[in-house]
């Protein structure tokens, strides 16, 4: 099934940031002026926004385009308001041990699923089979190798983004998976419940 334009975009602005009309245009085969009257539409949908950047010298700053909060709403969000609400009120009826349990027992049954799909010799092989797995989870994950040799992995979406706000134990759990099923050091240098718009982990060998 074809994308729309308007899907297309919002979905190279999660993938690859905020970006220029002009790129836009780019990548989806149309003018600038095109993807600027596109742009526009979505933007008085509240979909996206265009926020001028500061550069040094003279010049018009130019204008990035970034998704609103109800454009990431457009994407998985694993049932999000239930989810905050379940855990919230498990916590306030049960105590935090209950929460605790239930994240050891994800951890388990999550890193007995990944074993069984992720069995590659070689450790690039194996991050690729991971980013597939979470691709497949709604994490839109993509790998690489890096300049300097390590292994990036990049989720430019977290569907459990609600669960991890109400509790930082699911990301740590995920780090821990990751750490025991690539059998690699791994370390999150960016993390969407800081600010960041994706979470990004850098692997090496041990």
């Amino acid at each position: 099934m074809r994308q729309s334009p308007a899907s297309r975009i919002l979905l190279l602005i999660k993938t690859e940031g905020p970006q220029l009309a002009s790129a836009i245009g780019a990548a989806l085969g149309i003018s600038s002026e095109a993807a600027r009257q596109q742009l526009t539409r979505m933007a008085e949908e509240g979909l996206v926004e265009a926020i001028s950047e500061t550069l040094p010298g003279r010049g018009r700053p130019p204008q990035l385009w970034h998704l609103t909060a109800a454009g990431n709403n457009t994407f998985p969000d694993g049932h999000a308001e239930l989810t905050s609400s379940i855990l919230t009120t498990l916590v306030a009826e049960l105590g935090r041990p209950a929460l605790d349990t239930i994240i050891a027992a994800r951890e388990t049954e999550t890193l007995a699923r990944y074993r069984e799909e992720i069995r590659a010799p070689d450790l690039l092989s194996r991050v690729q089979q991971l980013a597939a797995v979470r691709t497949g989870e709604g994490y839109m994950a993509d790998s690489w190798e890096d300049a300097d040799g390590s292994l990036l992995l990049v989720e430019n979406h977290c569907p459990i983004c609600a669960a991890a706000t109400a509790c930082a134990g699911f990301c740590r759990s995920e780090l821990d998976v990751f750490r025991t099923v690539l059998d690699a050091k791994v370390e999150r240098e960016e993390h969407i419940l800081h600010g960041a718009r994706r979470c990004a982990y850098r692997i090496n060998p041990l």
